[in-house]
């Protein structure tokens, strides 16, 4: 890994927890609704993952995720430090157009048919981005101060504060884990 952007997305927390646990490596993007460009784009190939709680509702997730869900919303109390946990390198960037091409990817992550679905169908002339990412977990999370300017709908944000130096973080999966899910991922959309 190179050098460590001061450049965050944000996610849903529950998200975030299935990505660190290896349970998932994709997550949906069509944007936020404050986004300069109005759609979504990859901004930065590597970034933190930045926990949100906004949106977030029991209903959209597949049954095994839902206690946990309630477990990170038990625990969210209004804050004045966020922590990151971990850092992530898009590996591809896939473009989903249709609901056929989005049914095949529904084993690969945590969201129910009808949160994917809605995720597809709103700005419909644009396509669904599926990122599929490459999961590094912090040995020593980043506890930082939680900003104004890091509020609201858009999904990137540049972290307005000084970074540590030394920054030590390991992959989630091995490299063969890794290659296995992201090859069963991409072999779904050929």
């Amino acid at each position: 890994m190179k050098e460590i952007n001061p450049i965050a997305l944000k996610e849903w927390a529950v998200a975030i927890d299935a990505l660190e646990a290896g349970e998932q490596i994709i997550i949906m993007r069509k944007g936020g609704i404050v986004e300069e460009t109005r759609d979504f784009q990859v901004e930065s190939q590597a970034f933190f993952l930045f926990p949100t709680y906004e949106h977030q509702k029991t209903e959209l997730l597949k049954d095994p995720y839902k206690p946990l869900l309630d477990k990170i919303l038990e625990e969210a109390v209004p804050k004045t430090t966020v922590i990151l946990s971990s850092y992530a390198e898009v590996v591809a960037d896939l473009e989903v157009n249709s609901q056929e091409e989005l049914n095949r990817l529904y084993p690969f992550h945590i969201w129910t048919e009808h949160f994917a679905e809605e995720r597809l169908k709103w700005k419909r002339a644009k396509p669904l981005h599926v990122l599929i990412l490459r999961i590094y977990k912090l040995d020593e999370p980043l506890e930082i101060p939680l900003l104004d300017e890091y509020q609201g709908c858009k999904s990137w944000i540049k972290l307005n504060v000084e970074l540590r130096k030394n920054i030590v973080m390991k992959p989630v999966l091995s490299t063969d884990e890794f290659s296995t899910q992201s090859l069963s991922i991409t072999s779904k959309m050929i």
